[in-house]
């Protein structure tokens, strides 16, 4: 199995530019392949990589689900037949890595039996890949409930606030309440002014026992990106965030 790496943090503190970051790292490093998994509901890291995305797993359980239940299942193909179907369509393959985006949670209904095969599809192309970048939302839903794999590398994500870091040391201790144990876990606040932490935010991480992995600072070039629509993962290899991050994941074994 690939060494996984799962990015959490509350929305809005740059989790998911910070994680398209980290897979063009990987890409560069050679150190692919690389499966990339968006588990985050409100799924945006296709835009920060710069790929068009036309489906999600969500929306093919969605599908599967619905057939199962209307028996519009084509005639001479098995459920587990039009399931693998569907499910082959969803692979997104790029040159340095291929993605998969889980989508929403179901709706109403048993889907006990879909999300089995989606489970059985995640670990069926894990297994191709060295590695395995996984971005989710606070509540790391998939992870949570094992659709995804065991996590070797948990990255928190916090903005340079005292309530970000309150967010964060709340999903530490879901992580460890829910046994996830991951193999190593770690803060990286972002966005801090000239990448400096303020001696109260340094306090708060402290207090809560967070062990800090590093300091981002503000980028003026990934606001840009947002504000301009492009991928902001591509930035030159000079950008101040991507240097900090680039020291950080190499501090890490990554």
């Amino acid at each position: 199995m690939p060494h996984t790496i799962a990015v959490a943090g509350k929305g809005g503190v740059g989790k998911t530019t910070v994680c398209g970051m980290l897979i063009d790292y990987l890409c560069k490093k050679n150190r692919g392949p690389v499966l990339v998994v968006d588990a985050d509901a409100n799924a945006n890291l296709n835009e920060v990589l710069g790929v068009e995305t036309e489906t999600s797993l969500g929306q093919i359980r969605e599908e599967i689900a619905q057939a199962e239940r209307r028996g519009t299942i084509p005639k001479g193909m098995s459920k587990a037949d039009y399931a693998e179907f569907k499910f082959s369509s969803a692979l997104i393959e790029e040159d340095d890595f291929d993605m998969l985006v889980m989508g929403r949670t179901q709706g109403s209904g048993c889907y006990c039996y879909v999300n089995g095969m989606l489970k059985t599809q995640v670990d069926k192309y894990a297994r191709n890949y060295s590695y395995l970048v996984m971005d989710n939302e606070a509540g790391l839903e998939h992870v949570a409930r094992g659709t995804l794999p065991h996590v070797d590398t948990m990255l928190l994500i916090s903005d340079c606030s005292r309530r970000g870091i309150q967010a964060v040391a709340r999903i530490a201790e879901m992580i460890r309440e829910l046994n996830l144990n991951p193999g190593q876990m770690g803060l990286i606040v972002n966005r801090a002014p000239e990448g400096v932490l303020d001696a109260g935010v340094k306090a708060e991480i402290e207090k809560h026992g967070l062990k800090l992995f590093g300091v981002l600072p503000h980028s003026e070039a990934v606001y840009r990106c947002d504000c301009d629509g492009k991928p902001s993962a591509y930035l030159p290899e000079s950008d101040p965030m991507k240097t900090a991050l680039r020291g950080i994941m190499q501090s890490v074994g990554l």
